[in-house]
């Protein structure tokens, strides 16, 4: 079976009608992409909170659609709703059908981390390679399969830590990756934290499905015990990594391991002054555009 995509550009504050009115006739799908990317304007949404959709000023909506559906129908509604609409920001693409979980598995591969750890796809069979530590991984609806730079530094710095017994706080826990390899590494307990619900539900199937989900407690902030720890990891972001400092201070035992990402290169001297007034040995490794920032409790 086919599909028909129609895209158009419009502004944000037409965006919500516009999409109510397709997904009133049929749209299957709807996605908003900023109309500036990959030019001088383009502005990131990094991370939005929980249940929050912020906006580009001009947007593009694509709607997906049965390859069989009205295409007037479909202009008649824009028409309606955007009078002044310009033809020409309005587009149509079919799109062949696919197989798309093997679409995916082919973008996701294994991939190494450090001496010892792998990210597999989930329904992948890892190669037998002595000593290996292979985390099985389907993200779900959230964040973290190694691919980003940020989730690559912190699992390269997990392969090298000694978390053998330990307790390890993963703050900003995503698809489980962390907390996962964390277990598999040795540690004794790990305390999983994330704001978003479908995050605690991808971590919990991961960990489920790597056996490791006894090792791995789960919480959304306001339920977190706030037990002390050996080792905290947390690939957020570098706003909330300035306000978490004094947190992930009083979380971890004096002599800790601390390592944190999601921060971008501008952001590596505030960042390590933040953390100065806390934590001796502070040091910066960097990937492309984004910081590993590794220290240790006072």
């Amino acid at each position: 079976m086919n599909w028909l995509e129609l895209s158009v550009t419009l502004h944000a504050n037409q965006q919500e009608a516009v999409e109510a009115a397709l997904e009133d006739v049929g749209a299957l799908a709807v996605t908003l992409l900023d109309a500036d990317a990959d030019t001088g304007n383009e502005r990131a949404i990094l991370e939005p909170g929980v249940g929050e959709t912020p906006l580009w000023s001009l947007i593009v909506l694509s709607a997906l659609f049965e390859a069989d559906v009205d295409r007037s129908g479909l202009l008649h509604v824009l028409g309606e709703l955007l009078p002044d609409l310009d033809p020409t920001q309005i587009t149509f693409r079919e799109i062949a059908d696919q197989d798309w979980t093997r679409v995916w598995m082919d973008q996701f591969k294994p991939m190494r981390f450090g001496k010892r750890l792998w990210i597999y796809p989930w329904n992948t069979e890892p190669a037998a390679e002595p000593d290996a530590v292979v985390v099985r991984l389907d993200p779900g609806l959230a964040f973290g399969t190694g691919t980003h730079p940020t989730t690559a530094l912190c699992l390269e710095w997990l392969d090298q830590a000694d978390l053998a017994g330990k307790r390890v706080i993963d703050y900003g826990c995503g698809s489980g990756v962390l907390a996962i390899a964390a277990a598999l590494l040795g540690a004794r307990e790990v305390i999983a934290i994330d704001n978003d619900p479908q995050a605690i539900e991808a971590s919990r199937d991961n960990a489920e499905r790597n056996g490791v989900a006894a090792s791995i407690a789960l919480f959304l902030p306001d339920a977190d015990p706030g037990a002390v720890a050996d080792v905290l990891v947390a690939n957020i972001l570098a706003g909330p990594l300035h306000a978490l400092a004094p947190v992930f201070a009083a979380r971890l035992r004096p002599g800790g391991a601390l390592s944190l990402s999601g921060i971008l290169v501008s952001q590596r001297d505030e960042l390590l002054a933040r953390y100065a007034e806390w934590f001796d040995d502070l040091s910066a490794s960097v990937r492309e555009d984004w910081v590993r920032i590794d220290g240790r409790r006072r």
